[in-house]
C-alpha cells in the first residue's frame, strides 16, 4: 500500500497513475488479487441492481406480487398484454441496434477463447438491460446470461485499460462471471467453478485466489443490499443406500436427454419463427404472447422459474403434473429464446431438472422407493449440466444449497453421467451449441484466440526463389545448381503461380534435360491464402502431404512460401506459452 501512495504522490495525472497502476499489478500478484475483488464487487452491484429491477418490473404482471415463477394466478388479461407489449418494446430496441454496425456483443465465453478477454462494457451494458426488458416482462428465461456479460465485461474493461497481460485479462473476466453467478446464486464455490469450467477453461492454482475472492465480494455486495437468493430447505436423508445409486445413476443419463431436447427445440422454434412471414420486430411479441397463453395454464412459466424450483424442492408435485409443468416450462424457454428474447437456460434448466427429478421418482415408485427430493436435486443438477456444461459447478451447488454430503455424492454421479452422455451423443452445451450454429467452433473458455491471430501473412516467406513454367530442367538445373533452396516456385508470364517443385526432384538423374519443369508438379498441389489461420494451414499441409505450400492472392499471384516445419516451429513455442500462462509463469522469461 505504501508503494501505491508513493506512486499516487509522484504521478498525478490519470495517464501517468494508470501506468504506476499498471507496474505495480505487473509486478505483485496481489495487486491482482485486488483488482479481483474490486471486479467481484461490480458484479455484486451488477446482480443487485438487474434483480432491483426486474422484481419492480414484475409488478405490472402481478402488482403486490414478488417472483412471478411462483404465483398461484395471474389476472389474463396482464398475462397477455404485459409480455406482449414486453416483446414489442424488445423488438424496437433490438431493430435500432441492428442498425449499428458497432452493436456486436461477445459474451464471456466466446471473449476468452478468441479475442483474449476483450469485451465492449458498452455491448455489454445494452445485452444486460435487453435481459431485465425480457424477464421483467415475464419470458421464460433467466437473468444469468446479463449477470455474466456484464460482470465479466466489468474485468475485461479493468484489464484492458491497465493495458495488462492477456492472461491477466482473460481471468478477470472470469472472475466477473464468477462473482456474478455466485451472487446470483447464494454459491461462492459454484460461482468459482463456473468460471473456472465455462469461462476460463480450466482451473489453475494461480487463479483459485482472485476467482474465489471476486465471488466472495459479490456474495458480500448482494447480501448487504438485501437482493440475495431467498434459501432452500430441503429434506435430504442422512444416508443413501447403495442400490439407490443404479436409478440415480439412471436419472443423470435421462436428464441429459432431457437437456439435449430443449437445446434442439430452441433451435427448432428459431427456425420455425424465421419462416414465420412477419417483420423481426414482432416476433418478440408474438413469443410474448405464446408464453402469456402458457402462463394462464400455469404461472410458473413465468420468469426464471426460480421461485417455482424452490417450491418443487419443499414440496414436489406429483407424476401427472410434474411431466405436464415440465412440457409448460419446457415449451415457454424455447419460445422465448427462439423469438428473440434475451436471457440464459441455468435457472430454468434448475426448474426443469426438478420437475425431471420429479417425474423419474413418480415412475420409478413401484419398483424403488427412493426419497422424491433426492430425486429432485439430482435431477435438478444433472440437467443444468446438461444444458449449461459444468459438472463441477452444479455439484457445488448442491452442496451449497443442501449442506448434505451424501447427498452431493449423488449428484456427483449423476452430473458426471449426464456431461458424459451428452458429450458421446450430442457434443456440445447450449453455449457451445450456439457457436456452433454459428460456424464457431468453440467447446469451452480455453485460448485458441491465438491460433486465429497467427495467419499464413504473418508466417510466410515472402522472398521465394522462381522459375518460369516454360522452363526446362536443364535450365533450372543451371539456374538453381546447388542444394538450396529446397522449393521453387513455377510462375506464367504474367507472374501467376503454376505449380511448387522441390530441388531434389529437380536434380534426380531420372528426368531428361528436355524435361519441362511443369512435369514435376506433383498433383492434388494447393495454395494458401493471406488471411487463412494456423489451424487451417496444418490441415492443409496433412491434407495435401506436401513440405510446403506457396502463398497466392485472388488473382493467383505469388506473395511468398510457408513451409510445414516452421509452422509446426511456431504451433510448439505458442503452446508452450499457453502452457506456461496456465501455470502461473506468464511473467517469467
Amino acid at each position: 500500500m505504501t508503494g501505491l501512495l508513493d506512486h499516487m504522490r509522484t504521478h498525478a495525472t490519470p495517464p501517468r497513475f494508470l501506468a504506476a497502476l499498471r507496474a505495480l499489478v505487473r509486478t505483485d500478484s496481489l495487486w491482482l488479487i485486488a483488482l479481483a475483488a474490486i471486479t467481484g464487487i461490480l458484479a455484486g452491484c451488477v446482480v443487485s441492481a438487474m434483480t432491483a429491477t426486474t422484481l419492480l418490473a414484475h409488478q405490472l404482471l402481478a402488482p403486490g406480487a414478488g417472483r412471478l415463477s411462483g404465483l398461484k394466478a395471474i389476472d389474463p388479461v396482464r398475462a397477455l398484454l404485459v409480455p406482449t407489449l414486453g416483446g414489442l418494446l424488445l423488438g424496437g430496441v433490438g431493430t435500432l441496434l441492428a442498425r449499428n454496425r458497432r452493436f456486436t456483443p461477445i459474451d464471456p465465453v466466446e471473449a476468452n477463447a478468441l479475442h483474449g478477454g476483450r469485451m465492449s462494457l458498452r455491448d455489454s451494458l445494452l445485452v444486460a438491460v435487453q435481459t431485465v426488458l425480457s424477464n421483467g416482462c415475464g419470458a421464460s428465461l433467466g437473468l444469468e446470461a446479463g449477470f455474466s456479460q456484464l460482470g465479466a465485461a466489468f474485468g475485461s474493461r479493468i484489464g484492458r485499460q491497465l493495458r495488462m497481460h492477456r492472461a491477466d485479462v482473460r481471468l478477470l473476466v472470469g472472475c466477473g462471471a464468477a462473482g456474478a453467478i455466485g451472487a446470483a446464486f447464494d454459491a461462492p464455490l459454484a460461482g468459482a467453478f463456473y468460471a473456472f469450467e465455462l469461462i476460463i477453461g480450466t482451473y489453475t492454482l494461480s487463479a483459485l485466489a482472485p476467482i474465489a475472492l471476486a465471488a466472495i465480494a459479490a456474495l458480500g455486495v448482494v447480501h448487504a443490499t438485501g437482493m440475495v437468493t431467498p434459501s432452500v430447505l430441503v429434506s435430504t436423508p442422512v444416508r443413501i443406500p447403495a442400490v439407490a445409486y443404479v436409478p440415480i445413476a439412471g436419472l443423470g443419463i435421462v436428464a441429459a436427454f432431457v437437456g439435449i431436447a430443449l437445446m434442439r427445440a430452441v433451435t427448432l422454434t428459431e427456425q420455425a419463427m424465421r419462416t414465420l412471414p412477419l417483420p423481426e420486430w414482432l416476433k418478440p411479441a408474438l413469443g410474448g404472447l405464446l408464453v402469456g397463453l402458457l402462463a394462464l395454464i400455469s404461472p410458473s412459466v413465468l420468469s426464471s422459474g426460480h421461485m417455482a424450483m424452490q417450491m418443487g424442492l419443499v414440496s414436489t408435485p406429483p407424476l401427472l403434473l410434474a411431466a405436464g409443468l415440465l412440457g409448460l416450462k419446457a415449451l415457454a424457454s424455447a419460445i422465448s429464446i427462439g423469438s428473440g428474447f434475451r436471457g440464459g437456460l441455468f435457472f430454468a434448466s434448475l426448474y426443469l431438472g426438478v420437475l425431471t427429478g420429479a417425474v423419474f421418482a413418480g415412475v420409478l415408485a413401484p419398483i424403488m422407493a427412493l426419497p422424491v427430493s433426492v430425486c429432485s436435486v439430482v435431477g435438478m443438477c444433472a440437467l443444468a449440466v446438461a444444458v449449461i456444461g459444468g459438472p463441477m459447478t452444479m455439484i457445488f451447488l448442491a452442496l451449497e444449497t443442501t449442506g448434505s454430503l451424501p447427498l452431493t455424492s449423488a449428484v456427483m454421479v449423476s452430473a458426471i453421467l449426464s456431461s458424459m452422455t451428452v458429450r458421446r451423443t450430442f457434443g456440445y452445451s447450449f453455449a457451445t451449441w450456439r457457436f456452433h450454429l454459428r460456424g464457431e467452433n468453440i467447446r469451452s473458455g480455453v485460448d485458441v484466440g491465438w491460433m486465429r491471430s497467427l495467419t499464413v501473412a504473418r508466417m510466410m516467406r515472402t522472398e521465394v526463389p522462381t522459375l518460369p513454367a516454360t522452363a526446362t530442367v536443364a535450365t533450372a538445373r543451371d539456374t538453381y545448381p546447388g542444394a538450396t533452396p529446397r522449393y521453387i516456385i513455377l510462375r506464367d508470364a504474367h507472374r501467376r503461380y503454376v505449380g511448387l517443385i522441390e530441388n531434389t526432384q529437380l536434380h534426380a538423374r531420372h528426368y531428361a534435360d528436355t524435361t519441362p519443369v511443369t512435369a514435376l508438379v506433383q498433383t492434388g498441389d494447393e495454395t494458401l491464402s493471406p488471411d487463412t489461420s494456423l489451424s487451417c494451414a496444418l490441415d492443409s499441409f496433412e491434407r495435401t502431404t506436401r513440405p510446403a505450400l506457396a502463398v497466392t492472392n485472388e488473382n493467383g499471384m505469388v506473395l511468398g512460401l510457408l513451409s510445414e516445419r516452421y509452422v509446426l516451429r511456431r504451433y510448439a513455442e505458442e503452446l508452450e506459452r499457453t502452457r506456461r500462462e496456465l501455470a502461473g509463469e506468464k511473467h517469467k522469461h
